[in-house]
């Protein structure tokens, strides 16, 4: 079974009339989206976390507690957060508590992050990159036991048989290690036995074969069972392939130019959109063209979760609500039944 999840980063977004809306109505838009996610069926809703003025979301934690009173099933998680710029005791306290809060329904991602603005906020060196995320890692691990926590390291103060609360009622909290796609991060998942999330924002997304297939190989190496393996992609939906792309393409373009000059990337052409809508990893169109390019990338990567990464740039809450509609009403159900077909034995 697949399972079919949402991403959203709080991006900024326009109002019907062009307008530039305000961060705290992003934030509100955010929880209705996640009600309505609930509403339909889907499995997870997750946002991430940036510090910066394109995106609204800085706490994730507590805009998925007031989504978690709010809604009954669906699982609230993080898309990512930035574990080397944070404490990983304050981390698990703070998702202990959504979980709390939504009677065992909180997830986390952790991760490094596409971006950098945390590190100077919060007083920590680039230089310290590798090594922050790395121990921080280690301290979390062991946080996830919920036993006494025995640690040191050189980024934060030692723990001595140190008690963290609040202790979870079903005693974990599921938490997925995010990978951009090194070889070092694939094997780092599996040494701590947890579940992998592939970011693939761009290109064919199977190319990302060898990292699935050195991720099983080191569990069974490691000797522990095998775990889930999800992918986070970008994508839009819309009644056909053309209101899509249209929709989709200004408020995409925004988005890839500002950060591309903050990175000296060249800028995004209508062309290069395209050909990523056909064959790489920006899942836009239909629901049928939508359900068929998920369907083809969960069988050649073999994975369990697919979450869609739903907001882009400037693009309204009324569209990205209208394709959490189809999403959850045509694609999902779509996809599931072209993976039956795939898997179906062939008559004699």
């Amino acid at each position: 079974m697949v399972e079919f999840g949402l991403d959203t980063f709080g991006d900024v977004t326009n109002r019907a009339d062009g307008t530039r809306s305000s961060q705290a109505e992003v934030i509100r838009d955010v929880i209705d989206e996640a009600v309505l996610a609930d509403s339909l069926g889907l499995d997870a809703f997750n946002v991430g976390e940036h510090h910066r003025d394109d995106f609204a979301v800085t706490a994730p934690e507590v805009v998925l507690a007031a989504a978690a009173a709010r809604t009954e099933h669906i699982r609230l998680g993080s898309a990512v957060t930035v574990l080397s710029s944070d404490d990983p005791v304050r981390v698990f306290q703070r998702f202990a508590t959504v979980d709390a809060i939504s009677n065992g329904r909180a997830e986390i991602t952790l991760g490094r992050g596409s971006f950098t603005e945390s590190f100077p906020l919060f007083g920590y060196e680039l230089s310290q990159y590798e090594t922050l995320f790395t121990e921080k890692l280690d301290l979390f691990s062991h946080l996830l036991t919920e036993g006494p926590v025995t640690w040191s390291g050189t980024v934060r103060a030692p723990l001595e048989g140190q008690q963290v609360y609040p202790k979870t009622a079903g005693g974990g909290i599921r938490t997925w290690i995010g990978v951009g796609g090194s070889p070092e991060s694939v094997v780092r998942a599996a040494r701590y036995g947890l579940p992998m999330m592939l970011a693939i924002i761009g290109g064919d997304p199977r190319r990302f074969a060898p990292y699935v297939d050195l991720y099983h190989r080191a569990l069974t190496q490691l000797e522990l069972p095998a775990l889930p393996v999800g992918i986070h992609s970008p994508g839009h939906i819309a009644d056909t392939d053309e209101h899509a792309r249209e929709e989709l393409w200004q408020n995409y373009q925004v988005m890839w130019d500002r950060i591309g000059r903050e990175r000296g990337w060249p800028p995004r052409t209508r062309s290069d959109f395209e050909n990523e809508a056909d064959g790489g990893s920006l899942y836009v169109g239909s629901p049928e063209t939508v359900a068929r390019r998920i369907a083809a990338a969960v069988q050649a990567l073999g994975v369990q979760r697919f979450d869609l990464k739903y907001s882009t740039g400037t693009l309204p809450h009324a569209a990205m609500m209208r394709s959490i509609g189809l999403y959850a009403s045509a694609v999902a159900p779509r996809v599931r039944e072209l993976l039956a077909e795939a898997q179906a034995p062939v008559p004699a």
